[in-house]
């Protein structure tokens, strides 16, 4: 059983929370994950490791209430424990001590994208970030960023914080100023980080992308996970998450995520039978 220690809600769909879990404190990476179930009952849920504390032996985790895992996972509160806390899993992302890096993050994209811009600020690289979001609710760990990055840039649909528009849209005003980034790290909804690439790959800058199709088992055995990489047939769970973003077949992994829709809208009503 693994303990929370602590628990904040970021916004009406969004929690954190910091676990107790010595061995994968001990082990993880910035870009890897983990694979929870809250009870007996519950399902394998993929969550990406989104901070870890090596001497207090916790892992920070950050989750949208979407279903049943999730919202059971949200009625825990400080001082209970979850049944499962499996990892890290993944390969851990490639970081490189470039001169001037970009994280550009779309709503929770911002959990998975912080410990890699922590470790690059760590490593003594300028980094600046593009965070975007419905709503100025919904843009997430803005002061975390603001204590390592050298620029933070909000980007939010009804402009209620910062620029109105898409994150593209101040990556352009970027580009246009002249600014030169080595490298672009965008994680965040699949759309998004397709269309991040369409600005940079022209401009030939390299880009890590974090992909999150479809998992189950987290060990490449379920192959739910398959994604097409320069052609070749990769698993996110094993051979990712963090994918050159100018050799993802996009159209496919959004196609594919589209598969289960109406499954995913299916509510079990097993537990209401006597």
């Amino acid at each position: 059983m693994y303990k929370i220690i602590d628990k904040k809600k970021l916004n009406e769909l969004v929690e954190q929370m910091v676990i107790e879990a010595p061995f994968v404190a001990r082990k993880c990476e910035p870009g890897q994950f983990v694979i929870i179930r809250v009870d007996e009952k519950g399902e394998r849920v993929p969550l990406t490791i989104a901070d870890y504390d090596r001497d207090l032996n916790t892992v920070t985790i950050i989750y949208q209430i979407v279903g049943k895992s999730t919202i059971a996972l949200s009625k825990k509160s400080i001082g209970d424990t979850i049944l499962d806390f499996v990892g890290p899993l993944g390969k851990a992302t490639e970081l490189k001590k470039h001169k001037h890096v970009l994280g550009i993050a779309g709503g929770v994209g911002a959990a998975p994208l912080y410990p890699q811009i922590k470790r690059l600020a760590e490593m003594g690289v300028d980094v600046d970030v593009i965070i975007g979001g419905r709503s100025e609710e919904f843009v997430i760990l803005e002061d975390e960023f603001n204590k390592i990055c050298n620029h933070v840039f909000i980007a939010t649909n009804d402009g209620s914080k910062g620029v109105q528009g898409f994150v593209t849209d101040v990556l352009n005003q970027l580009i246009e100023q002249g600014e030169k980034y080595d490298e672009v790290i965008a994680i965040g909804p699949l759309v998004m980080m397709k269309a991040v690439v369409s600005v940079t790959k022209p401009l030939e800058i390299p880009t890590n992308v974090s992909l999150n199709p479809i998992m189950i088992d987290g060990t490449g055995m379920c192959g739910g996970c398959r994604v097409t990489i320069n052609g070749e047939t990769k698993f996110a769970c094993v051979d990712g998450p963090d994918f050159d973003g100018f050799s993802v077949d996009f159209d496919e992994v959004i196609s594919r995520q589209q598969y289960y829709i109406e499954e995913e809208k299916h509510v079990c009503k097993l537990d209401t039978v006597q």
